[in-house]
């Protein structure tokens, strides 16, 4: 791990008698998240202790006092112990007032990207396995950490679950149980009249887990193509398997710009046809900073040409959200191919570098602009999703 991360885990407890020693926390890289926290007010009838940072402080004290917590290894009690620290830092963007009560929506999913930002530019969490899995598990946490009170009121609870589990096939730190006792901690760590309804749901959300064998890991389905025909909601049983009519497989890259995706394809498609928005760009002239409508425009274009065919394919472009790769794995879909995501990661220094020397050089602060954007892909997303370090 990074120094700057060091100095930071060497501050988490060690074991139960130990406390928490905030005021040196606050002297880390932390000091400006703290801050801000410091600053964003809660609605009083849920957050009767008052700004997020007083709360946050008080969800750590409840972590550590929980017995499961200790059962977990020191690796796994840092990952815990890192989002219940970060858990609500989507609150410093999120929150405003609304009808003149002070709200954060989707807070959590904000407060996920954040802390991506931060662990990879701050502290150097990138470009390895091990700094992405512990990265990542940590924005994980972030994200789905209100999730559990309300697993069973959920419009589809099984899918919604199964979905969730999932993200453990790629962060091995990650899971439904952990998952409970962090939002326990964070339940615990307020001061509401709620608490107690909250906790009582907490434990239905790990029964229901435990039901759907994903408790403590993600649900083992017969196949790929099962599995995303579940998400899809082509059927609503998991445990049966589904004959695969798809034709072929459609490769989707993702990554920020100096990640290697051109040597990538290459080493491990090359002969495959490639439609390359960065192309696109250059043969019609358009700079990546530029309204991009034509650019994809095109692109859809031959992507469906090439559909039409049955031909697999390269899809080459950043796709760094959620809700781009969502626009065009449908549509792939729709045509009948199976969707392969390829996340692509390399060191934060070593991708500039890169960039740099790139023909057509993408400016850093797009670039810096891009990664406070980032989502890498979930498990869910597409019949396969795989993560490279390049």
């Amino acid at each position: 791990m990074t120094q700057k991360l060091q100095e930071i885990l060497n501050l988490f407890p060690k074991c139960k008698e130990d406390k928490i020693p905030w005021d040196e926390l606050e002297k880390t890289t932390l000091s400006p998240l703290f801050s801000g926290m410091a600053k964003t007010n809660q609605h009083l009838e849920y957050h009767g202790e008052g700004d997020v940072l007083t709360h946050t402080k008080m969800v750590c004290e409840e972590l550590i006092k929980d017995s499961e917590y200790w059962e977990y290894s020191e690796r796994e009690r840092q990952v815990l112990f890192l989002s219940a620290l970060l858990h609500d830092i989507g609150k410093i963007k999120r929150t405003r007032l609304i009808d003149g009560i002070l709200s954060s929506p989707h807070h959590a999913k904000t407060g996920s990207v954040m802390a991506r930002e931060y662990l990879w530019r701050e502290l150097n969490l990138c470009g390895a396995r091990e700094k992405q899995d512990f990265r990542e598990s940590v924005c994980a946490f972030i994200k789905y950490h209100s999730y559990p009170p309300f697993a069973i009121s959920n419009n589809k609870p099984n899918l919604k679950m199964l979905k969730i589990a999932s993200v453990g096939k790629l962060c091995t730190d990650f899971s439904i149980r952990k998952l409970c006792l962090l939002e326990r901690a964070d339940i615990n760590g307020r001061i509401s009249i709620s608490n107690k309804d909250h906790l009582e749901k907490i434990e239905l959300c790990k029964m229901l887990a435990e039901e759907l064998s994903c408790l403590d890991k993600p649900y083992s389905f017969k196949s790929e193509y099962t599995e995303r025909a579940f998400y899809k909601g082509k059927t609503d049983y998991p445990d049966i398997e589904l004959f695969n009519d798809t034709w072929g497989t459609v490769i989707m890259l993702s990554g920020l710009p100096g990640t290697g995706k051109d040597t990538f394809i290459n080493a491990n498609y090359k002969g495959m046809p490639i439609v390359c928005l960065d192309d696109i760009r250059v043969e019609m002239k358009i700079s990546p900073t530029d309204n991009q409508g034509l650019v994809v425009a095109e692109a859809n274009k031959r992507a469906k040409e090439l559909l039409r065919k049955k031909q697999p394919f390269v899809w080459n472009a950043t796709n760094i959200t959620s809700d781009i790769r969502a626009l065009l794995i449908p549509l792939f879909e729709d045509y009948g191919a199976s969707v392969k995501i390829v996340f692509l990661e390399t060191d934060w220094n070593e991708q500039l570098r890169r960039n740099s020397s790139r023909k057509s050089e993408v400016p850093e602060s797009a670039i810096k602009k891009m990664l406070s954007r980032l989502e890498p892909p979930e498990a869910y997303e597409a019949q396969t999703v795989e993560y490279h370090i390049t």
